[in-house]
């Protein structure tokens, strides 16, 4: 990889927060097309029903998921019920059945043994197959909000990346009070630095895939989200935040909020992340990787693949 140097945003760079209205699409019964006259020719206008499938036709979700034996067979058969087909679990050093059990629940796993959320999400998205315009980043643990994925698929024509927002009051409660002061912490520090606010550091989020490689993205930890999210800035991607509910996981424990040590660390990371970006133009993880390449590291090469 090579390094890039310090980049800055240009003043028409925008952060656009949508209130979005739902769709009336229904998985089981997609409504055809409707023809609309208009003079002596007719025109054919598209439902949100296929807005939806043509999203997911073109999109590749990646799970990365550490010990979620208990949840990852249920995410991955609930983004199957809503049509999403080429799904690839990156199983990020478990230690218990987790790959298995995504095998078997019909998703493509790739197993790494190193540890790090930003080296799963990066492992995902490494040889995509053919036709993927799209990533889609889910939670392993079954707390995503998957109705908001038509969602995304409406504003998928007109944005870059798509990020979901879990500022519903309610859901706010399942996050940790180092997690909340952070989420409040990290955009209040984004704003005064670099002029644009986000409301939040979520995991759900879909990018295109031209703009995720113009991204170059090096942070190989939990600065993965925030490094993409400046990053995007940088780049004057067009980005939009819309609302998405964050549900408590059925089972399991989470890494972060499950303890606190988890939550101070991932915290701790996130501004060491922000900090190096702004001013040293590139992230702690890209420094390791300078030096990790230089003795020969293997970085990149999957440990191994299941197919299901």
């Amino acid at each position: 990889m090579t390094t890039r140097p310090p980049s800055k945003p240009t003043p028409s760079a925008a952060v656009e927060v949508a209130a979005v209205e739902l769709m009336e699409c229904s998985h089981t019964e997609p409504r055809r097309s409707q023809r609309i006259k208009k003079g002596p020719a007719s025109v054919t206008s598209v439902t949100p029903c296929e807005a939806f499938s043509s999203f997911a036709e073109k999109t590749l979700v990646i799970v990365p998921a550490h010990n979620e034996e208990e949840c990852v067979g249920d995410v991955v058969r609930r983004l199957q019920e809503r049509g999403f087909l080429r799904i690839r679990v990156v199983d990020n050093g478990s230690t218990d059945a987790t790959a298995r059990i995504a095998a078997t629940a019909g998703a493509e796993v790739l197993s790494i043994a190193e540890r790090g959320y930003g080296l799963a999400c990066w492992e995902g998205a490494l040889e995509l197959p053919e036709g993927i315009a799209w990533l889609l980043y889910c939670n392993a643990d079954a707390s995503d909000d998957f109705d908001a994925y038509e969602h995304f698929a409406k504003l998928a024509s007109d944005h870059d990346l798509i990020l979901g927002a879990r500022n519903h009051p309610e859901d706010r409660r399942h996050l940790s009070a180092p997690q909340r002061f952070g989420n409040w912490l990290a955009p209040f520090l984004i704003r005064r630095l670099w002029g644009h606010s986000f409301s939040d550091l979520g995991p759900q989020r879909a990018i295109r895939v031209d703009a995720y490689r113009k991204l170059n993205l090096q942070d190989r930890g939990f600065g993965w989200t925030i490094e993409m999210q400046i990053r995007a800035i940088e780049e004057n991607l067009r980005v939009i935040e819309i609302p998405v509910r964050n549900f408590p996981r059925p089972a399991g424990q989470s890494k972060i909020s499950g303890n606190l040590y988890g939550s101070v660390m991932a915290g701790l990371i996130i501004l060491r992340t922000l900090a190096h970006l702004k001013f040293y133009g590139r992230t702690p993880s890209e420094k390791n990787q300078i030096a990790h390449r230089a003795t020969g590291g293997t970085e990149g090469k999957h440990a191994g693949q299941i197919s299901p």
